[in-house]
């Protein structure tokens, strides 16, 4: 049982043991956590659901590779399964006669359909594939092995090419000749033309001899020979008129046939083209209503985390993280200050938020931390009393719990930071001098703990 993977049952592959103690094969536990949120190890649930704890959970990088399983799996003794193969040996050596077993059944390479034992793969080849096919020589059609013997035999016996008379040589069945024919209307036009040639060349020679003979007088033998010629030639030409009628009858009928096919092909291509446009159209219109829902997300999930962290007491913790890095930042100018999330005074009540300046800013810059408060337009200005009138205590956290830094203010009633915001923030007031930045990082307080602080900020309600 210990060799078998908790998931698929069978003998692991890349054992990997995960924190529960249980065993997955390696690719199984990757398809486990990549197509399940928060996957549970299904053997802890069948032995005890009731105590499943966060071992329980599988990551691919809280498992670690098992080497003593795997080796002990490596060294089984195991024998090939296949009806007629007689192997034995050990599981590390398995694999390699999988991929030689005589007796497996492989599926043919040319993707002829068929599943054959591998040791019959040759003789199927020879003898039953259909796409093992050989070109004859002759005819140049394309014959499986069974048919390439019997085919060589009779191909003498084929009918020839209608253009043989101009020297094609191209024989085979009544369908072979319709497909040569309409592919090779070029070379046929070749062959065409330099008969021509040969045949002007003829005539041309006929008729030098005809107007060689000596003319001093016209005798009977003359006439008669210079009309043999004639009509020879005549006849000739008749036969060749014949013969290039009935060529140019076939090429044109492939000139008609091959202008019906471009035609056809044309319009399918513009159909072709007006469906590619009207999906593009539909992509872009696709993207687009996309690129809504993705913004449409963004602020849901913005709105989703503000509420979870709003507070609507008076009273906001601030937890400021990578506070070395963001105190280097404010030294050099990249971000001067940080804004807290905002939070309320009441469900109804003032919306406000804290300002930081880490490198400290006015009076205090380059030797303070300096902390304010600023009043947010908010959803219940209208109801609400103005200005601002509520005493604000500030608390920067000793983490030891020792000795709390505390500053508090009350409003200047005269103060534009406290009337009704008329932009989405007024400007910040508080406490530039809150505290010096060599108190900040001193060792005898843990203002600042695993590069992490922690500012409170209490509204007075009543």
């Amino acid at each position: 049982q210990k060799f078998l993977c908790s998931n698929c049952n069978n003998i692991l592959k890349k054992a990997l043991q995960t924190l529960c103690g249980h065993r997955y094969c390696s690719a199984c536990l990757s398809w486990i956590v990549r197509n399940n949120k928060n996957a549970i190890c299904q053997k802890c649930k069948e032995e005890d659901p009731n105590t499943l704890g966060e071992e329980s959970l599988l990551a691919e990088e809280r498992a670690f590779g098992d080497a003593a399983i795997n080796k002990e799996i490596s060294e089984l003794r195991v024998h090939c399964v296949t009806p007629g193969c007689s192997w034995s040996g050990i599981m590390k050596d398995f694999e390699e006669h999988q991929s030689l077993c005589e007796y497996a059944l492989i599926p043919c390479h040319t993707g002829c359909g068929h599943v054959v034992m591998r040791r019959k793969l040759a003789d199927h080849l020879e003898n039953g594939c259909v796409n093992n096919v050989t070109v004859c020589h002759q005819c140049h059609c394309s014959l499986t092995s069974s048919e390439y013997q019997s085919h060589s035999t009779s191909s003498a016996s084929k009918d020839g090419c209608c253009f043989s008379e101009v020297g094609c040589e191209f024989r085979g069945s009544k369908e072979k000749i319709k497909e040569h024919e309409k592919s090779a209307v070029g070379a046929h036009m070749l062959l065409l033309l330099q008969h021509m040639r040969q045949l002007q060349g003829t005539l041309c020679s006929a008729a030098r001899a005809a107007q060689g003979f000596p003319q001093p007088e016209l005798s009977l033998k003359k006439s008669v020979l210079q009309q043999l010629v004639r009509e020879k030639v005549i006849s000739e030409l008749e036969n060749k008129l014949h013969v290039f009628e009935n060529i140019v009858a076939v090429l044109n009928k492939e000139v008609e046939s091959s202008n019906l096919e471009i035609l056809a092909f044309r319009r399918q291509s513009e159909l072709d083209q007006n469906i590619i446009r009207g999906l593009e159209l539909k992509i872009a219109e696709l993207h687009r209503c996309l690129t809504q829902k993705d913004a449409g997300l963004s602020s849901l999930h913005k709105s989703l985390l503000f509420s979870e962290q709003a507070s609507y007491d008076g009273i906001f913790l601030w937890k400021i993280t990578e506070v070395g890095r963001k105190l280097q930042d404010s030294v050099t100018g990249r971000t001067v200050s940080l804004y807290s999330p905002a939070f309320y005074t009441a469900k109804y009540g003032y919306k406000v938020c804290l300002r930081v300046y880490l490198n400290g800013d006015g009076t205090g810059k380059g030797t303070h931390m300096s902390l304010f408060f600023v009043v947010m337009k908010g959803e219940y200005d209208a109801l609400l009393p103005w200005p601002f009138r509520h005493k604000v205590t500030f608390m920067l956290l000793d983490q030891n719990n020792r000795e709390h830094v505390i500053d508090a203010f009350r409003p200047d009633l005269t103060s534009a930071s406290f009337q009704r915001p008329v932009n989405d923030m007024n400007v910040a007031s508080g406490c530039p001098m809150f505290l010096p930045l060599a108190k900040l990082q001193s060792p005898k307080h843990a203002y600042v703990k695993e590069d992490t602080l922690f500012l409170k900020c209490i509204i007075e309600t009543n």
